[in-house]
Order: structure tokens, then sequence, then C-alpha cells
């Protein structure tokens, strides 16, 4: 344990020195991961055909490379899981983190190379930990274990090879160092378990005989395992069967919602919570300082960063900016070119920068209507198409509707989706109206069908029918009347829904 602490503490002073040299010089990281990551792909394919040799400068860049989105690189990364290779990237690529689907397909592939592992999902990892120990450097967190909240793993054969898909964590923790797998919990056979209900049961077995000093996870998910916690061991407090616990790193969805729930069920002032910005495209961010909330940019993981301002989006030809061009209190649409062989790729995410200086941002939500209370990603695609299908099962016609989170509460284990419906065809059935729905979203959404696995985290949708009109009033009542306007079909937070159901009420 001595050797180990006074190794990592040389590590951190190293690479806080590191980080240090990349807030000062933010602009020239970037340029010199530009250029390293145009040369290194100049001989792909992609590289080839757009001429990498003879590009010389960013405008060079933006000026030849499209956008792109999943949908336009689709057909690379469907070749490379059929074995092809030098394609996006010139490594070899045989992991994919499954992500949530597309419009046209359940579920998304993200190709992940070694140096994308290595120079960035790794690399934000142990920033996370040198970051946290630099401020806290009392802290014992190397004293006992770390309980990573992982995926699931599924190996697919192809040509007498394999390539691996699994949740991006499930990868992470297949691929970490051994020296990580013993300061970890639980085993990794627990922790890419696939069937949820029997991975939370045997976590929690094992994990309460663990000294945990530390959790990473998505929040949702780590609540449950909690409960199951406190279940089997009858104690009120995680502090009464992790008294060394003292530190959640968590990311995925937003905190905020989970907040109270957290300090109820760990007292304790004492307590740190740190926000991190990692995804299966990339790790982006890493919240720097504990009493803000907000995320320094990290810039040398092998990402090169444009943006694209809001407004502009719908255009044909929007305004894109780099780092050097950005400016604090504007929502961005975020694009990314990685070492993974992701090249201009829009991940439909939006940020604002709260500084830039250093390079500070915070997630102000995504380029399309979603609901991801839950890291189940429901976009509004996947929305319209299981209505049309409950509607066309159930002989019904929705005339409007909007969908929002139910959060866990005190004395719910599960949250919902609820869906604010006005029909002018209500179903004859409405519960097989709401079963129908909710088959039709697992049909179409890997990550809703996963969230939804025995009721283990998300209950069925939960439908409310309002009498026909209200729409139109709770429109009026907004000053949102004309064609400029449009019902928010999905939303993250339960404003809308609330106001809603407070006129129908009223009616």
């Amino acid at each position: 344990m001595p050797i180990l602490n006074s190794l990592f503490t040389w590590l951190i002073k190293k690479r806080i020195h590191q980080i240090e040299l990349f807030i000062k010089y933010p602009i020239d990281v970037q340029e010199e991961w530009f250029r390293k990551l145009v040369s290194t792909a100049k001989n792909t394919e992609w590289g080839k055909k757009y001429d990498y040799a003879s590009i010389n400068t960013i405008e060079d860049y933006k000026n030849r490379v499209p956008v792109n989105d999943y949908n336009t690189l689709k057909p690379f990364i469907d070749r490379l899981r059929k074995g092809d290779q030098n394609l996006l990237w010139p490594s070899e690529i045989k992991w994919f983190a499954k992500s949530s689907g597309t419009t046209s397909d359940k579920s998304k592939f993200i190709p992940v190379s070694s140096e994308a592992l290595e120079e960035c999902h790794f690399k934000g990892g142990r920033d996370m930990l040198s970051i946290y120990v630099n401020n806290h450097p009392d802290s014992r967190i190397f004293s006992g274990k770390g309980l990573v909240m992982g995926g699931s793993r599924n190996i697919t054969e192809v040509n007498n090879e394999s390539y691996y898909t699994g949740d991006l964590s499930a990868i992470l923790i297949q691929n970490l160092p051994f020296w990580a797998q013993l300061k970890s919990t639980p085993n990794t056979s627990v922790a890419l378990m696939e069937d949820w209900e029997s991975k939370i049961e045997k976590m929690a077995t094992i994990t309460i005989t663990h000294d945990v000093t530390s959790i990473s996870g998505v929040p949702s998910w780590t609540l449950v395992l909690f409960r199951r916690i406190l279940e089997k061991t009858g104690k009120t407090n995680m502090l009464e069967v992790w008294p060394n616990l003292e530190v959640f790193f968590h990311g995925g969805v937003s905190f905020d919602p989970y907040r109270k729930q957290y300090r109820q069920l760990i007292d304790s002032e004492e307590m740190c919570y740190m926000e991190t910005y990692n995804a299966s495209e990339g790790f982006f961010g890493i919240q720097n300082q504990p009493q803000d909330k907000d995320m320094l940019l990290m810039l040398d993981y092998g990402i090169f960063y444009e943006f694209i301002p809001v407004e502009e989006l719908d255009k044909d030809n929007p305004r894109i900016l780099w780092l050097d061009e950005v400016h604090p209190g504007v929502n961005y649409a975020m694009l990314i070119s990685t070492n993974a062989g992701l090249w201009r790729y829009m991940i439909g995410d939006t940020i604002m920068f709260t500084s830039v200086n250093p390079y500070k941002i915070k997630i102000t939500g995504r380029t399309k209507n979603f609901i991801n209370a839950f890291g189940e990603e429901l976009i509004i695609d996947n929305a319209e198409k299981a209505l049309a299908i409950a509607c066309e099962k159930c002989q019904a016609v929705v005339s409007d509707y909007t969908a929002a989170p139910v959060y866990f509460s005190q004395d719910k284990k599960s949250a919902a989706h609820e869906w604010v419906i006005e029909f002018d065809t209500p179903p004859a059935n409405p519960g097989f109206f709401a079963e129908t729905l909710d088959t039709a979203l697992k049909s179409l959404n890997s990550d809703y069908e996963a969230k939804r696995y025995k009721s283990l985290l998300l209950h069925e949708p939960i439908i409310r029918t309002v009498p026909p009109g209200t729409f139109y009033r709770w429109m009026k009542s907004r000053d949102k009347l004309g064609g400029q306007n449009k019902v928010p079909r999905l939303a993250n937070e339960r404003r809308y829904v609330e106001e809603i159901l407070e006129l129908a009420k009223g009616k």
C-alpha cells in the first residue's frame, strides 16, 4: 500500500503539471493535436478520400471535411465490424462501445481504438483521481477499494475473429491494468454480468464486505445498488456500511435531481461529489474545483474540438468555430475529431463555456428533444415511432403529447416516464396502450430497454390523458400560439408536464 501511494503521488504531481500546461497554452495544445490526428490518418481510406496529406491548416480541414453524424459514418463502421481495417483510423479496431440508437437503428456502435482507450478514456480516469487527490491532499482513497458501476459485454465472432461490443464502462473494465483491477470491486466477472437483477444482487453481497472509499458510475444505477445494500444489511446510511467512503465520481446524466437522495443516504458534509463528462465517443471534461460544478475541458486527450452556435444548426452553412473563437454564455453544439476515427462528428450534446481562461464548460442539453434522466437517451424519433405503433394497435389517434421523467423518491425504488397525451380518439383499453407503447420503445432504443429490464430501474410508462383543447390552452397561456411555436415533446425536467396537468385539473 505505501508503494502504491508513493507511486500515485509521483504520478499526480507529474500530471497536474501537464494539466497546468494545457490550461496555460490551450490553443497550442489543440493545434498540435489537430496536426497529429490528420497526419496519423492520412493513409487511411478516409484520409485518402479527403486528401489529408495536403491539409496544412485548420481552415483547410474545415473547408474540405464535412460535418458528420453516426449515419454518415455508419457505412465505414459497418465495414469495421465486419473485419475491415484502416478505414477511419490506422490502428486495428476491435472494440465498439454500444450506445443508444439513431433514427434508423436501435443501437450505435462507436469504434474505440487502442489510442482512444489509453490516451483518452484511461487518461481521463487517471486525471479524475489526480485532480481529486490534488484538491484533497489528506485523502485516503487508496487505502480501500473503488466501486465501479459498469455495463455488460458481448463478444461476436466475425470471419473467425472476434470483435467486442458493450457499454463503454464494460470495455474499460475489461481492459483495466492489473493494479487497477486489484483496487476495484466487484471482480470483473460480476462487473460484466448482463443480467442486471443478478448483477445488483451479487454486487451488493460482495461489496458490503469491502472497504469502499470511492464510487464511479451513473447516479440512477448507483442508487439501486445502495438501496439493495441497505435492505440486506438493515442499515439506514451508507456510511454505516462503508465508513471510509469519501467520493462519488458521477456522469452520464444530470446529478441535480439525485443530490437530495444521496444526501439522505450518505449523511455526511464531508462526502465529495465530482462531475465528469465522458461518453462512448470520448472523455471531455472533469470538475477540477470542489466548489465549482463547471468542468475543465480536457484538451490533450487526442480530441480536436469545434463548436457550432445552436442558433446556426438549421442553416445550410452554419458558422463552425474552434477553441480560439468561442465565447462564454453561448450555447454550442460540439463537434469532435478523435483518435478513434470520428471526424468532425456531432455528438448531439450542447455545451456552454462558463470561462475561456481556463476553458470550462457545462452541459446544457441535446441538439434534439430528449429524455436522459437515467441514461435511457430517449429521442424524439423513438417517441414518434412508438406512439404510431401503439396507436395503430389500439385504434387510437393522438392529438398532442409531451413526456418527462418521474424521479426516484423516498418511497419509490424505481422511476418512470410520464406521458401527458391529448387524444382525438382515445384507446378502448388504456392499459394495453401503455403496454404497447412501452414494448415499442424497448424495440427502438436499447438503452431504454436496458433501464426497463424487470422494472429494476424504470417502471412502465405512466399515461395521463387530458381533455381536448388542453395543449392549445397551455400554449396560449405561454403566448406560444403560431406556426413557429411547437409543443416540446420530450423534456428532461418536469416543468411542462406539471404545468399542463395543473391546467387540465383546473378545467
